[in-house]
């Protein structure tokens, strides 16, 4: 039986500003035990992987080496503006894809 993604793992500044903007921008919860040192969130409905945010002393110096490539439930300039709301700044923009990141600096995509 081959292994599968339980959990992604992000490092970052502030585990719980994180945690809460990725919480938002998937429709699910930051776990209540939560705190800026270690925060979880678990996936929004069956099968997506589970999400830790971990405080680590060193800042973010480099693009990220792996992403998240969401799908934008309408249109992808809506869901950037959503996304904005909540705390995500815009990279570049395009016809098919967007970029973006989180309140970590972590990148991701919009399409």
């Amino acid at each position: 039986m081959p292994s599968y993604i339980k959990t992604v793992t992000f490092d970052c500044a502030d585990a719980l500003v994180v945690a809460s903007f990725w919480a938002a921008a998937l429709g699910t919860d930051v776990d209540e035990e939560s705190t800026s040192d270690r925060a979880y969130v678990e996936a929004a409905g069956w099968g997506g992987p589970n999400m830790w945010f971990v405080r680590v002393p060193e800042p973010k110096t480099a693009k990220n080496r792996m992403h998240f490539d969401l799908r934008a439930p309408g249109a992808v300039e809506a869901e950037v503006a959503r996304l904005e709301a909540l705390g995500a700044t815009l990279v570049s923009g395009g016809d098919d894809l967007t970029v973006m990141q989180d309140p970590g600096g972590n990148e991701f995509c919009v399409e």
